[in-house]
């Protein structure tokens, strides 16, 4: 390596300098050194200030070649978007990236013009940041790499191939995680900052549904539109099976549910689905379904059992529920107001989950 290094140095006055850069950051990341330390040394080696901001905290950490934080200039501007620098004092830049996606900016603020070995000092800056943010909590909301993601929550593999995976991924071995299973056009980044604001997050679309791992949830969080079934907090494939269950059984009317709270209920996604649609209930819910007014009117009177609360929910006159009930429990043959009432929606209740839960 080192007569390489001579035989290229020969060829350009920059490449010694250059691998001289790569071994001292090669020696910084061997030895996990943090962020302000990656700052102080970067600064100085440029002997000019250098900066580090990460998008997920909005924070700058700047060093003046002495060591100390920069001063900050006059002039200096202070966005945390992803597309812009740090600072317009900055002489060069650099993006950070890690799993595919931008999390921050590194730079230089040289008064003059840049040296012509700023780039690659910034570039290996970057990969040593990258890096340390990692190993040390990585950004709280970041896209990650799907096979990784996969081989987290499948339950085809070992339990230390999973737990290689989620350290990957950022997460503790004894930290609890939880896996959603979520559907939507909105950004999955996006919807993981909002429901786990606090705490790490990983995001990947998966088989064409997106998937959440994040050490909490907040189930009221969830912007409108999102479909997302929540497993529970333990093993990362439990959980994930948990997720796809909970999701099944989502609705408009209920977007977000946890697998905790279907209790009994999860037992109907074991059916198998040639049994459900030969039962004459699940059967008969499907033929009510051409008709999407008395889909709904079943729907919200299921779910409050009141024929007044129903007709609330729908923003009708109760007597207008009432008639269309009566034609319901006709099409169904089940008795929903009479004396078999109580028993009747039970029937309803289970016949319209166990059809949503077809083909889903």
């Amino acid at each position: 390596m080192e007569a390489l290094a001579v035989r290229l140095s020969g060829l350009d006055p920059h490449v010694d300098g250059a691998l001289r850069i790569v071994t001292f950051y090669d020696t910084l990341m061997r030895r996990r050194v943090d962020l302000p330390a990656l700052a102080r040394a970067s600064a100085g080696l440029a002997e000019c200030a250098a900066g580090i901001r990460l998008h997920g905290t909005g924070r700058a950490t700047r060093v003046a070649p002495d060591g100390r934080p920069a001063p900050e200039p006059a002039s200096a501007t202070a966005s945390a978007s992803a597309s812009t620098t740090a600072s317009n004092t900055a002489s060069t830049t650099a993006p950070i990236t890690l799993d595919e996606e931008e999390i921050g900016t590194v730079w230089l603020e040289r008064p003059g013009p840049p040296h012509p070995l700023d780039d690659v000092l910034l570039e290996r800056l970057a990969l040593a940041v990258a890096a340390a943010v990692e190993r040390y909590g990585p950004a709280r909301t970041t896209m990650a790499d799907p096979a990784l993601v996969e081989l987290a929550i499948s339950s085809d593999g070992d339990e230390a191939a999973r737990a290689r995976a989620l350290r990957l991924l950022g997460f503790a071995a004894a930290q609890p995680v939880h896996v959603v299973a979520v559907r939507t056009r909105l950004p999955l980044d996006r919807i993981g900052a909002l429901v786990c604001p606090a705490r790490p997050v990983k995001a990947a679309p998966l088989a064409g549904i997106g998937v959440l791992l994040a050490g909490a949830v907040d189930p009221a969080r969830f912007p409108a539109d999102v479909r997302a079934g929540i497993g529970a907090a333990g093993s990362a494939d439990r959980s994930w099976r948990q997720a796809r269950t909970a999701l099944r059984f989502t609705t408009p009317r209920e977007p977000v549910v946890r697998h905790a709270d279907l209790g009994a209920l999860a037992l109907l996604a074991e059916i198998p689905q040639d049994a459900a649609r030969d039962n004459a209930d699940v059967a008969a819910v499907a033929r009510l379904a051409a008709d999407p007014e008395d889909l709904r009117t079943l729907d919200a009177y299921c779910a409050t059992g009141s024929l007044r609360r129903a007709a609330d929910l729908l923003h009708l006159h109760h007597s207008s529920i009432s008639r269309r009930i009566e034609q319901i429990a006709k099409v169904l043959d089940i008795d929903l107001t009479g004396p078999a009432g109580p028993t009747g929606l039970t029937r309803a209740r289970l016949a319209l989950t166990a059809w949503r839960l077809l083909d889903d």
